[in-house]
């Protein structure tokens, strides 16, 4: 006859146990592979970022605002580092960014920037990887709390937010009255 055993377990929520905060990598990918590389990677479990921006195609009988990847040629994962095999594996997948050392993390700040940017709704587009300029941070509209380097552009304002380890940067158009300067300059 079984007898059950009155000891008391501590109540932890499993996927806390189980589960490390992951870091974000970038994955380089075949031309116009993102979107699938993106989905296969998603139907792995993992969880994946394929930033996009809305922009006009022109073929030779007709004009259409389509998606496209704001990074061509990469897309986001988070995952561990040394169980990186499954994601070598997967169809597309050229390479994941790094060193001889291994992979390089994405800064999570700026894989949060891109994420409020892209959802924010406002004009956003690739832009050339800048450096140098004034660093800001949003105090007021839909991009609140998002840091990056202010510049001017055809007359308007726009905010700049690199992904240093891919040396690529995405622009939004704002409204100077949202920003205010800041002390830090992350190179």
């Amino acid at each position: 006859m079984a007898v059950a055993c009155p000891v008391a377990f501590p109540a932890f929520p499993v996927a806390e146990i189980a589960r490390p905060l992951l870091a974000w990598y970038a994955l380089r990918v075949r031309s116009n592979f993102e979107w699938a590389v993106n989905a296969v990677l998603t139907g792995k479990e993992y969880e994946a970022f394929l930033p996009t921006y809305r922009t006009r195609r022109r073929w030779s009988d007709r004009t259409k605002e389509v998606d496209a990847p704001l990074f061509r040629g990469y897309t986001f994962c988070r995952f561990d580092a040394t169980r990186r095999l499954p994601i070598l594996t997967t169809p597309g997948v050229v390479s994941i960014i790094g060193s001889s050392a291994g992979p390089i993390e994405v800064d999570e700040r700026e894989i949060a920037s891109v994420r409020a940017m892209v959802a924010s709704g406002v004009l956003v587009g690739p832009w050339p990887f800048l450096r140098e300029g004034q660093y800001v941070a949003v105090e007021r509209g839909p991009l609140t709390g998002v840091e990056g380097i202010i510049i001017s552009f055809k007359g308007q304002y726009r905010l700049v937010v690199s992904v240093s380890l891919l040396q690529r940067s995405v622009a939004v158009e704002i409204d100077r009255d949202w920003v205010r300067p800041t002390s830090q300059h992350r190179p």
